[in-house]
C-alpha cells in the first residue's frame, strides 16, 4: 500500500471509529492507588468510546449490561492486518492512550493500540451507589471476562470498518502492576484469544502477610536512608502518644483520627519515592537532616507535604475510613473500589515485618482486617488461597507471557521472577528502576513521553530488556500467524 493510500484509510478509520460514539467528560482529580498511579501524562488520543458490557459473565439468566469506556489509537495501524495492542486498564480513571514505551512498540509493529477501562472505576461504573452489595461484580475474574468480550467486540468492529468478515488480525495484551497481573491471567485463561502477553510488575501473587514489601524498602534505601527512615518511625510513633493532633497536623493529616490510617498514608509516602523511582526525594533529606543532627520529623513533614502530597498529588482522605465508607458516586472512587478488590481478593496486605521495620508496627494484619470489616461490613476479608488456586500465583502455568519487574520495586515480590522458555522472566536492575520501568522508564512520576529511559540511572539494563521483550512479541506474533493462531 503506497504511503499516501495508507495515510487516508487510516484517517477514514478513525474517523468511522469516533464518529461511532459521542465524546463526553468531566473534571477528574488523580487517584489514589499505590499499584499502579497513572502520571498527569501526555495521551495519543483522549477521544472516549463506548460499547455495552455484560454486568455478570457468569450467570446464565442475568443479562444486564453497562456502558464500558475504552479509546483507540490507529496512527501506526498497518492495514489490514497489523497486530492489534490491547492495553489493560488497570485499578483508576483511565483517560486515554498513554504515549509511554508501548506506544514505540506499536509504532514499530504497525500496530493499532486499543485500551479497555476496568469494570466500576472512571465512568465505566454499572451503579448509581457504591454500596457494598452493588460491588460483587467488581472482581478480576469479571474483569477478564469483560477483556474477552471486548476483544470480540473491537475485532468485529475493524472488519466491520474494513468491509470483511471472518478475518481476525494477530492480537496482544498488555498491562502493569494489577492490570499486569490481569495480562498474565488473560494469556492463561483465553490463550485462543491473544498470541501473547506483557506482565509487566505483575502482582500474581495475592499475599496476606506481605512483610518482603517492607523489607525491600529497606534494602532500595541502603544502610544509611533505612536507618534515618527507622528512627523517623519511631520518634513519631513517640510524638503521636503525646501530642497526636499536633502532630498529624504537621502532616496536613488532622483528619486520619485513627492511628492506623495515618501510619498507612507515612508508609505510603516513604514507599512511594521507591516505587516510582525517585529515592533521593525521600533519602536526601533525611539523610541530611540525620547527619546535621536536625529533627527528623520535621524533615520527614516536609517532604511529605512538598512531595507526596503536594508534586505526587495524594488526597490525604483517601487514607481516612470514614471516607472510604462513602457509597455515593464522586468525581473519583477509586480508593473505594481497590480497596474492594484488596479486602475480597488479593489483599497485599503491607504489613510491618517483625524486626527491622521501616513501617510502624501499628500497620499490621489487624489493622487491614479491621479496615475491611468497618469499610465494607461483617464477613469481608480476601481468600488469597482461593485467588492463588484459580490463577496459580507464582507458579501460573501459562505460556507465552513475559514478565517483567524493576529492582527497586517492593511490588516484585509478588510478582514472577524465576524465568522460563515459555515465559521469560528478566529484572531491570538500576538505582532507581521501580514498578513498570519497562515501559514507563524512569522515575515513573512524572511521565516520560515513550518511556524514555535515559533518565535511568542504567540506561543500558532498560534497553536490554526492552530488546528480549520486543524479539519474545516478533517471535510469537510470527507464530501466531504461521500456524494460523490469527484466527483467519
Amino acid at each position: 500500500m503506497k504511503q499516501e493510500e495508507w495515510m487516508i484509510t487510516t484517517a477514514l478509520l478513525s474517523l468511522l471509529f469516533v464518529s461511532s460514539f459521542p465524546p463526553l467528560s468531566y473534571g477528574v482529580v488523580p487517584p489514589r492507588t499505590l499499584l499502579n498511579k497513572l502520571s498527569e501524562g501526555k495521551y495519543l488520543n483522549t477521544q472516549e468510546l463506548w460499547f455495552d458490557q455484560t454486568l455478570d459473565h457468569f450467570s446464565p439468566y442475568d443479562h444486564r449490561q453497562f456502558r464500558q469506556r475504552y479509546y483507540e489509537f490507529l496512527d501506526y495501524f498497518r492495514i489490514p492486518d497489523g497486530p492489534i495492542f490491547l492495553v489493560i486498564g488497570g485499578e483508576g480513571i483511565l483517560n486515554g492512550v498513554a504515549n509511554d514505551y508501548l506506544a514505540v512498540l506499536a509504532k514499530k509493529f504497525g500496530a493499532a493500540m486499543v485500551t479497555l477501562e476496568h469494570r466500576y472505576y472512571g465512568k465505566s461504573t454499572p451503579f448509581n451507589s457504591l454500596e457494598t452489595e452493588n460491588l460483587k461484580y467488581l472482581s478480576s475474574k469479571q474483569a477478564l471476562s469483560d477483556l474477552a468480550v471486548f476483544r470480540q467486540y473491537y475485532q468485529d468492529s475493524i472488519n466491520a470498518k474494513l468491509n470483511r468478515t471472518k478475518i481476525e488480525n494477530p492480537w496482544f495484551i498488555f498491562g502493569g502492576s494489577y492490570s499486569g497481573a490481569l495480562s498474565a491471567w488473560f494469556r492463561l485463561k483465553f490463550p485462543h484469544l491473544t498470541c501473547g502477553s506483557l506482565a509487566s510488575s505483575a502482582v500474581v501473587l495475592a499475599v496476606y502477610n506481605y512483610t518482603e514489601f517492607d523489607q525491600q524498602i529497606g534494602e532500595s534505601a541502603g544502610p544509611e536512608c533505612k536507618e534515618a527512615l527507622q528512627e523517623t518511625t519511631q520518634l513519631i510513633e513517640h510524638k503521636l502518644a503525646t501530642s497526636g493532633k499536633e502532630l498529624k497536623a504537621s502532616f496536613d493529616a488532622a483528619d486520619l483520627e485513627i492511628d492506623g490510617d495515618f501510619f498507612y498514608f507515612l508508609a505510603d509516602a516513604t514507599a512511594i519515592a521507591f516505587q516510582y523511582g525517585n529515592p533521593d526525594k525521600v533519602c536526601k533529606p533525611l539523610v541530611e537532616a540525620k547527619k546535621a543532627g536536625e529533627d527528623l520529623v520535621d524533615a520527614y513533614a516536609k517532604y511529605v507535604k512538598e512531595y507526596y502530597i503536594g508534586t505526587f498529588g495524594t488526597d490525604v482522605q483517601t487514607y481516612d475510613q470514614k471516607y472510604l465508607k462513602r457509597t455515593a458516586m464522586n468525581e473519583d472512587n477509586s480508593a473505594r473500589l481497590w480497596w474492594f478488590q484488596v479486602c475480597t481478593e488479593v489483599a497485599y496486605f503491607q504489613v510491618a515485618p517483625s524486626n527491622d521495620s521501616i513501617r510502624s508496627s501499628k500497620v499490621d494484619i489487624k489493622y487491614h482486617l479491621d479496615l475491611c470489616k468497618n469499610v465494607f461490613g461483617e464477613g469481608i476479608f480476601p481468600d488469597v488461597d482461593a485467588t492463588n488456586l484459580y490463577y496459580g500465583g507464582t507458579k501460573i502455568a501459562g505460556s507465552k507471557i513475559i514478565f517483567t519487574n524493576g529492582s527497586q520495586d517492593p511490588w516484585r515480590h509478588a510478582s514472577k521472577q524465576t524465568s522460563s522458555p515459555d515465559m521469560p522472566s528478566y529484572i531491570v536492575k538500576c538505582y532507581n528502576c521501580g514498578h513498570c520501568s519497562d515501559y514507563r522508564g524512569c522515575p515513573q512520576f512524572p511521565f516520560s513521553i515513550e518511556g524514555n529511559e535515559k533518565n535511568c540511572t542504567s540506561p543500558d539494563a532498560v534497553h536490554k530488556v526492552r530488546q528480549k521483550i520486543s524479539e519474545h512479541m516478533d517471535l510469537w506474533l510470527s507464530e501466531c500467524v504461521d500456524t494460523g493462531r490469527s484466527f483467519i
